[in-house]
């Protein structure tokens, strides 16, 4: 089975620092920390160099670097507009042409938000915007490319566990990003230990099935929270306030054998953290 892989959300500050400066030097960066994971970054808008990526990809699969897409912020599945909804579906389609360009073979969607309206009828917006994007999808020959609708930080957002869940049980394609941040900060730092980590992983297993969901996609940063808004802000693995910490997931993860594509999120040291991530994994299935 193969093992989890970790890595970075973008290109953090060492990248610069250590004087790369291009698309196509992210592989050699990687490769500084081991690391065998990358999301590029679309969220402000899907503007590609379609050389630049295409060269990243080929790359990347030299390097064995698995590569994901993080799709337009703006994103919004549940929004009682149509045309909005219909935005979302060709945002999505736009994120899915570049993903095919470079090789990466999952985008990463926010659900949107419920405004007026109730967490139950957002849910079943979001549910029709979905199934309209994997239609599209696949009368645009890019069925293969799984669509990863995100757990989300902010209170009033779509996007708990159970629904994230609901709405990756509508096709076997889809698949859950675990944003183990955004569940942490959404209910105020309810995550403090491997108990809590165990009852995600087996709402995973037990709704998706053990394949699929032991192999979800993950993004995972300490952050900031207030009790009336929850995510206020990314951290850095350096805080000793704000969690969650990651130690007992690797844990657990190495322990029951998942493997999971984990990105790091952390402020600026995305890199860093993720190889700790990575180290203390490997160091548990070393233990194992």
């Amino acid at each position: 089975m193969e093992q989890a892989r970790f890595g970075p959300a973008g290109t953090p500050d060492s990248f610069g620092a250590m004087g790369y400066k291009k698309t196509v030097q992210i592989p050699e960066y990687l490769a500084h920390f081991g690391l065998t994971a990358f999301e590029y970054q679309c969220g402000r808008g899907v503007r590609v160099n379609e050389a630049a990526v295409t060269q990243l990809g080929e790359l990347c699969r030299a390097g064995n670097i698995a590569l994901s897409l993080h799709a337009p912020y703006y994103i919004s599945l549940s929004s009682i507009e149509e045309e909005k909804r219909r935005n979302s579906v060709g945002y999505i389609l736009d994120s899915a042409r570049a993903a095919r360009l470079m090789g990466a073979d999952r985008i990463v969607v926010h659900t949107g938000s419920c405004g007026k309206i109730s967490r139950e009828e957002a849910l079943q917006l979001a549910a029709g915007t979905l199934r309209d994007a994997l239609e599209t999808l696949d009368r645009e020959g890019l069925g293969d490319i799984t669509v990863c609708p995100e757990t989300m930080g902010k209170i009033n957002q779509l996007g708990n566990l159970e629904e994230v869940l609901t709405l990756c049980e509508m096709d076997e394609r889809l698949l859950p990003c675990i944003d183990f941040g955004h569940l942490n900060a959404r209910d105020c730092g309810n995550i403090r230990g491997e108990a809590d980590y165990a009852a995600i992983l087996d709402a995973l297993t037990n709704r998706l099935g053990q394949e699929r969901g032991s192999r979800f996609h993950a993004h995972f940063s300490k952050i900031q929270y207030t009790p009336k808004g929850g995510e206020k802000c990314h951290l850095t693995f350096a805080d000793t306030l704000y969690g969650p910490d990651f130690e007992p997931l690797m844990e657990l993860l190495a322990r029951r054998g998942l493997s999971p594509r984990i990105i790091c999120e952390s402020a600026g040291t995305q890199a860093e953290d993720a190889a700790a991530m990575m180290a203390h994994y490997n160091g548990a299935k070393t233990a194992e």
